[in-house]
């Protein structure tokens, strides 16, 4: 049983059905649901894009209105997928024991596990493409390289949806996701370069936010759509990576350990 527990995950196809079934109920209010993603980052685009855009000319060389929008989409998909993660995912299992019924099908919990996973990773996806042709609006992303961006912002999707499935699968309540948006995500927010250079935090938190995931997806997609490469995609690359894969394998187990006891 422990080996069982605490084993890798088990990859197979079976998860397509129960993301096809995430997807179809999505479907029917997916338009409200788009909005209600990219309000808030929009909102924030255009108070502090235009608002304190006019009073700072120019940040790393770029206009603020630039420098915000290219920050702000990584903000975005990392609040899409950590709130379908948690609390819709936590509806599922929790609340509308949709989890059970699967779980009486021939389908295992790895299954279960990686479809929420992969479905939130693509929810996020539509909320980055809608803030993307919000971006290409104002004259911003219009590369070649831009056509990279998409993968990464699965990449972020997929990490942190496995984050926010770590906290679903310890969560007694919608209540204790409020410290995971309080204490975690909104202090990544402002130590990740979304607002301003990381270079303005003092060394120690420079140092703190080099090994954030917020941090790896900006430094990744904001050299992107401005039209150059990144100066550590390796690195970022791997950041990104290391969290997604220990995130997914710890919430498998925690969630394991809670449903299969």
């Amino acid at each position: 049983m422990t080996t069982a527990i605490y084993g890798f995950p088990e990859f197979s196809w079976r998860f397509m059905p129960i993301w096809r079934r995430n997807f179809l109920v999505w479907k029917k209010l997916a338009i409200a649901s788009v909005l209600g993603n990219i309000a808030e980052p929009l909102i924030t685009l255009l108070a502090f894009g235009y608002g304190l855009g006019s009073l700072l000319q120019n940040i790393e060389g770029i206009p603020y209105i630039q420098f915000l929008a290219t920050g702000s989409i990584c903000m975005s998909v990392m609040m899409a997928a950590s709130f379908e993660a948690l609390y819709s995912a936590f509806s599922r299992m929790h609340v509308q024991k949709t989890w059970e019924a699967l779980l009486n099908a021939p389908l295992a919990l790895d299954d279960v596990v990686l479809a929420e996973m992969l479905w939130a990773a693509t929810k996020s996806l539509f909320s980055g493409i809608a803030i993307l042709a919000v971006i290409f609006t104002l004259g911003i992303g219009l590369h070649a390289q831009t056509l990279l961006v998409l993968p990464v912002l699965f990449l972020v999707g997929m990490t942190f949806a496995s984050l926010g499935l770590v906290m679903n699968a310890i969560a007694n309540g919608y209540d204790f996701f409020t410290y995971y948006f309080t204490l975690v995500l909104t202090p990544m927010i402002f130590l990740s370069g979304v607002y301003y250079p990381t270079a303005q935090l003092p060394l120690w938190l420079q140092a703190i936010a080099q090994m954030l995931p917020l941090t790896a997806a900006v430094e990744l997609i904001r050299p992107l759509l401005l039209g150059r490469w990144p100066a550590n995609a390796l690195a970022d690359v791997t950041i990104l990576a290391t969290y997604c894969v220990a995130g997914f394998y710890i919430a498998t187990v925690l969630t394991r350990r809670r449903l299969l006891k």
